[in-house]
């Protein structure tokens, strides 16, 4: 399976996300490969604490498989290369998690020219062939990442393999507006994948939305002022009505994460340690879980 990450606008949570649903699954027995497709800041290796790689790698990275520059893209392997003690303490069954990381100060692409394309598509079919679950982090907004992974996913070796494309976005008027545009405006998801040769509706249907730093349901409750709750929940019907007027509704969900402190100050993996210790809350692990167990699950997918 082949999963897409993206989102319009900056700070949504995209990598920080995909990243934590990558461990999950791997944790659940599954080999997983992620991909830092996100040319312009290749940040995942800051996020496994991978301190060698924290900005991309000097060599060999995706940015210069893609240009040709090497054979091979460079992989790192997660649990021997974090600096995280936890994280190397993996569970007997679980899977392998590797990072195919960024170049360090790749910049973007101008143009997703043929050979490049050409490139990306070898790369994912192999990967896939590896992998169970392959995760391609993409630049944020409509970026040539995005439009090389369309144009590498419509050609004949890759059309009939599973993709999820799975759009990140918070819980604020301007990121659900943004989403929508990503997805449904010009040069957007759909417009530019069917340029690239793909069927709207399929694409449509394999396309879900991550809400991200979603409040608790009873945030009002807890507000200082009567005022203040009122105008907070006022607010949160106001977002869902937005979001289902946008064809972001809940039918279009695969699901949420919470308002985490940790992750307010420090992005990285949510482990279970981490929990038991009372640093995370136990309803973000949960998130993480819930979401990784619905993006494999051919059920729960097509139920939204």
């Amino acid at each position: 399976m082949l999963v897409f990450s993206t989102s319009d606008k900056g700070g949504t949570g995209r990598s920080v996300t995909s990243c934590n649903l990558a461990y999950r699954l791997c944790m659940s027995g599954r080999n997983v490969a992620y991909v830092d497709f996100d040319f312009g800041s290749p940040t995942a290796g800051a996020l496994f604490e991978i301190s060698t790689v924290e900005r991309g790698i000097t060599d060999g990275g995706v940015h210069s498989y893609l240009l040709g520059q090497t054979g091979t893209a460079a992989r790192v392997d997660i649990g021997t290369a974090t600096d995280r003690a936890e994280l190397k303490r993996v569970a007997p069954r679980s899977g392998r998690l590797v990072l195919f990381p960024g170049d360090e100060g790749g910049a973007e692409f101008l143009t997703a020219d043929d050979a490049v394309v050409t490139r990306c598509a070898e790369l994912l079919v192999a990967l896939e062939q590896e992998f169970r679950v392959v995760f391609v982090d993409l630049s944020a907004g409509r970026s040539v990442a995005l439009e090389i992974a369309l144009q590498a996913t419509a050609l004949p070796q890759l059309r009939r393999r599973t993709a999820r494309w799975l759009i990140f976005h918070r819980w604020t008027r301007q990121h659900i507006l943004a989403a929508a545009g990503l997805v449904y405006g010009p040069h957007g998801l759909l417009q530019t994948g069917a340029a690239c040769g793909h069927d709207p509706d399929e694409l449509l249907g394999s396309t879900r939305y991550i809400r991200t730093a979603v409040p608790a349901a009873n945030s009002h409750l807890t507000a200082q002022r009567a005022a203040q709750a009122a105008w907070l929940q006022e607010q949160d019907v106001a977002l869902r009505r937005l979001a289902t007027a946008n064809r972001l509704g809940a039918t279009a969900v695969l699901g949420a994460t919470p308002m985490e402190p940790v992750l307010q100050w420090r992005e990285q993996l949510i482990l279970d340690s981490d929990v038991n210790a009372h640093i995370a809350n136990h309803e973000t692990a949960q998130a993480y879980t819930e979401l990784a167990r619905r993006l494999v699950d051919v059920a729960s997918w097509e139920r939204l």
